[in-house]
């Protein structure tokens, strides 16, 4: 079994005030959307609907059936093994952005660094705001299936482009090409330094949410989407860096930050490069986030 975190979302949940997902979910309304998602449906002992959270098929079949429902998709498709995220949670982020842009009705492009397999910040953005973005990645069979699953939905096709990076060395060079223009970058970078310490979390993690040994844990995601050398403050690190070449191409770059500890030290690197920088909090039940904005001054 393959697991994926997922976070079960009620009004209670302080989401941005845009986000369609305030309630729960409409078990109904999505097994009609879905069909294959009905059987995993079940009432829990508060005779409320539900499914298995530690079901990675049942979490999969669940965001097919909100992309569809809520997203206007035909179709989505994803392997077993990689990342299937929280809908809700991966929204929120398209709607601070649209805050931070403050553009309602300018054309917008977007760069999603480490696209994955999923595609799915390209596709709410496009679906939501009806923006332009490019996804890229360095793994190539990531970048095949998200191709995948923007040419099996039409309203993806001229929305949304994926780009391989062949040099893992790069974030942005080879993907942003001379004279194009983008009003802000976005990643969710990989949170772990070793495939070690990712799966001592994610193991953590299967153990708070079903109750049983670690030992049972077969965990998802690919090796890309988990961990890097240096984990997430060197990751961001090196994209700040590497901002610096694109500072006249780039409106916004903007990054997840799970750590807050990680925030002193790169917003000290900020400074010294002389950007404007904003911190953006984010919250989804127990689960607090934040997004790290920079831009250059003129």
């Amino acid at each position: 079994m393959v697991f994926q975190l997922y976070l079960l979302y009620t009004s209670e949940i302080s989401m941005h005030k845009n986000n369609k997902h305030h309630e729960p979910y409409n078990f109904l309304a999505l097994s009609k959307a879905n069909p294959v998602l009905k059987p995993y449906v079940f009432s829990n002992d508060y005779n409320n609907q539900t499914i298995d959270f530690a079901d990675s098929q049942a979490v999969y079949e669940l965001n097919k059936a909100i992309l569809i429902l809520d997203y206007n998709l035909t179709d989505y498709l994803l392997p077993a093994g990689y990342l299937c995220p929280p809908i809700p949670g991966r929204a929120d982020y398209i709607h601070h952005l649209h805050d931070l842009l403050n553009a309602e009705n300018a054309t917008i492009m977007g760069l999603d660094v480490g696209v994955g397999a999923n595609c799915i910040y390209p596709i709410l953005a496009s679906q939501i705001y009806d923006w332009k973005m490019i996804g890229c990645d360095i793994n190539f069979e990531a970048v095949n299936i998200a191709r995948h699953n923007v040419n099996i939905n039409q309203e993806l096709l001229k929305k949304i482009d994926i780009r391989h990076q062949e040099n893992p060395a790069f974030l942005f060079t080879n993907i942003i090409k001379p004279n194009e223009y983008y009003h802000f970058t976005m990643c969710n970078p990989p949170f772990h330094s070793s495939e070690s310490k990712a799966l001592k979390g994610t193991k953590r993690k299967w153990k708070n949410l079903k109750g049983i040994t670690a030992s049972e844990l077969n965990f998802g995601g690919q090796a890309h989407e988990l961990w890097c050398n240096g984990g997430e403050a060197l990751f961001i690190k090196r994209m700040i860096k590497e901002s610096v070449q694109f500072r006249t191409q780039v409106g916004w770059f903007t990054t997840l930050v799970a750590k807050g500890s990680h925030l002193p030290k790169l917003q000290k690197q900020l400074d010294k490069l002389k950007t404007e920088h904003q911190i953006i909090n984010m919250a989804q039940g127990q689960k607090q986030s934040r997004i790290l904005a920079w831009r250059f001054k003129n």
